[in-house]
């Protein structure tokens, strides 16, 4: 029998468990159940905006969206987003699901820190987005009744210190490379959480290429 959390029925099949799994083995209890809150409020978002929705495909993508930040996926020098989108698609493919829901996914989680874009594209991917603007931001967050957030977090609760733990998790899975924060909101977390960071300036570098004039 799934679950089912604040009106959603949570995705039980073989897929769903086998990425609720990896989730476990990998990630820590906040990475587990923050995203499995983003599915929950991705999917709720889903239904107050009257969206038609692929449950799995949004679960798939919520799951993995930090995937990135761990050890395990973590790659030397691409955007942990990216390092996610990519660990989401080789395990998709291995349960052979169409490509154009793997590419859903892929772009859902490779652009969900990338604010004003996700919103206008499919809701695999507008809904993850959405998710995680709820969860780690509190954006629409009076769009929720207070029994669905209580239901919701009773489920998957959020630690006492959740906003600064999310932010240290953040930290720890890019301080090692920084050149991947340039242009994204993640160049804020090194500011907070490296003293040694020097943020890239875009006009900078316009100013500084090879270009004559």
């Amino acid at each position: 029998m799934s679950e089912v959390i604040a009106g959603i029925r949570v995705p039980d099949s073989a897929i769903a468990r086998a990425a609720t799994q990896l989730v476990r083995d990998t990630g820590d209890d906040l990475l587990y159940n923050h995203s499995r809150r983003v599915f929950l409020w991705g999917a709720l978002t889903g239904e107050r905006r009257g969206l038609k929705y692929d449950p799995e495909l949004l679960y798939l993508g919520a799951m993995f969206h930090d995937m990135g930040l761990t050890e395990t996926y973590s790659s030397a020098d691409l955007r942990f987003e990216v390092d996610g989108a990519n660990a989401a698609r080789e395990f998709m493919k291995s349960y052979g699901v169409p490509e154009r829901d793997i590419e859903d996914v892929w772009t859902a989680i490779a652009l969900h820190t990338t604010p004003g874009i996700p919103e206008h594209m499919r809701p695999t991917i507008a809904l993850v987005t959405a998710g995680v603007e709820m969860d780690v931001l509190g954006i629409a967050y009076h769009d929720f009744t207070q029994q669905q957030r209580d239901h919701v977090c009773i489920h998957h609760q959020r630690e006492t210190n959740f906003k600064e733990n999310i932010i240290d998790h953040f930290a720890k899975g890019i301080i090692r490379k920084p050149l991947t924060t340039f242009g994204n909101v993640k160049a804020d977390v090194l500011a907070l959480k490296n003293v040694n960071y020097v943020r890239q300036n875009f006009c900078s570098i316009i100013l500084g290429s090879a270009w004559p004039n």
